[in-house]
């Protein structure tokens, strides 16, 4: 792999070389000078590198040098599963969250629980969980007697550690993909210098029930370089959140995106958080089990399949991804828990019939990317975006 300090500069000279389209036959038996050179400035051995220049028109190869190696596609790999769900799904496709209320309502009173099935919605902020919340009290609701039963069947994900794969388990990238996934099950916390009182005030959102904060923290001087650091912060699975350092003044405004690190409860509290911040009144508690068999009372849909695509892609959004392929496993086999299997067979299919042969240079471990174990030719990868090229949904990958 190329070294990150590395990269940037490597791929804008190399496709500098391989714009020299005449220096390079279809099977090159040698690259261009300043590639080669690039490459040897930045210490990355030449069977280190593949390119393939492909006419998206024609689909006639220009150029290749190692396009048949296995490489690990990193978050290429999210270009593989986005354009299997646009062909698959179609861009104007949803996620529905489907909400009961499992009995009457009566004096703001909802007399039963409040049961939501997930389906996978990758977009199931905080923003659109207050609107579910909303609805629910523009129905009449104030208070819930029961319990909030919250539906996980259709994703059946292994349970694994989330810092996995780096060791960096408070990152929101390794959050675990799940049926009913809130707000990322992430905690974003801003500080707000204030001079005055010689403190940087710390803003938590969203809210989370049975959850302490520090809500400040000594201003300190200085530059203000690796500001998370100088925090020494604490994030507990107890609930609480201590910053034992200090903020540089210097930083201005900043926020911090955690993961956070107790994520089975994380639904509960979010919901019981803001449910009691809206002025709800909740008797029971909040926890898993089956959504009744019944027509649901209300759905909330998601953004469209196009504008999750765009966002999986320009921002590289590993549990978006991730969200995605599973989605696709369920919706090929209705009624039955995705699972990772599942999901990799489905989209390892789809390959197969739009590459053929081609699809063999392709292993498919998960739909982020984050991986050490998927594998993707760049002749591969070429010809897949060849395919998307000549047809209708180009302009949605």
């Amino acid at each position: 792999m190329l070294r990150r300090s590395a990269l940037p500069a490597v791929v804008r000279q190399a496709a500098g070389g391989l714009a020299l389209v005449a220096a390079v036959a279809a099977q090159a038996a040698a690259l261009p000078p300043a590639v080669r050179a690039a490459l040897r400035s930045a210490g990355v051995p030449e069977e280190a590198l593949s390119a393939t220049l492909l006419d998206a028109a024609s689909g006639r190869v220009l150029a290749d040098w190692r396009g048949d190696a296995p490489r690990n596609p990193a978050s290429l790999a999210k270009l593989l599963t986005t354009a299997a769900a646009l062909e698959l799904l179609g861009p104007a496709w949803r996620w529905s969250t489907r909400v009961w209320l499992a009995g009457p309502v009566k004096d703001g009173v909802l007399d039963g629980a409040l049961h939501l099935e997930g389906s996978g919605d990758p977009k199931l902020v905080v923003e659109r969980l207050w609107l579910l919340l909303r609805r629910l009290q523009q129905l009449g609701v104030r208070e819930i007697r029961r319990d909030i039963v919250l539906d996980q069947s259709a994703f059946a994900v292994p349970e694994t550690p989330p810092g996995q794969f780096d060791g960096e388990a408070l990152r929101p990238y390794n959050v675990r993909p799940a049926a009913l996934l809130l707000n990322y099950r992430s905690v974003v916390y801003t500080f707000v210098p204030d001079p005055a009182a010689a403190v940087a005030r710390v803003l938590v959102e969203p809210p989370l029930a049975r959850t302490q904060t520090e809500r400040s923290v000594p201003l300190a001087a200085g530059a203000c370089g690796d500001w998370r650091g100088a925090l020494e912060a604490s994030f507990g699975a107890d609930g609480r959140t201590r910053f034992g350092g200090r903020y540089p003044l210097a930083c201005g405004e900043q926020s911090w995106a955690v993961a956070d690190p107790a994520p089975a409860s994380y639904d509960a509290r979010l919901l019981e958080g803001l449910w009691h911040e809206m002025g709800g009144v909740l008797g029971g508690r909040v926890r898993e089990g089956a959504a009744p068999a019944a027509p649901p009372s209300f759905e909330l849909r998601s953004p469209t399949l196009a504008e999750v695509v765009r966002e999986i892609n320009k921002f590289s959004n590993n549990v978006m991804a991730e969200q995605l392929l599973l989605t696709l496993a369920a919706e090929a086999e209705p009624g039955r828990p995705a699972t990772p299997q599942a999901a990799r067979a489905t989209l390892q299919r789809w390959l197969a019939a739009r590459l053929g042969e081609a699809a063999a240079e392709i292993n498919v471990d998960n739909g982020s990317g984050l991986s050490r174990e998927a594998r993707v030719s760049t002749r591969a990868l070429a010809r897949l975006l060849a395919v998307m090229f000549a047809g209708p949904l180009m302009p949605e990958l």
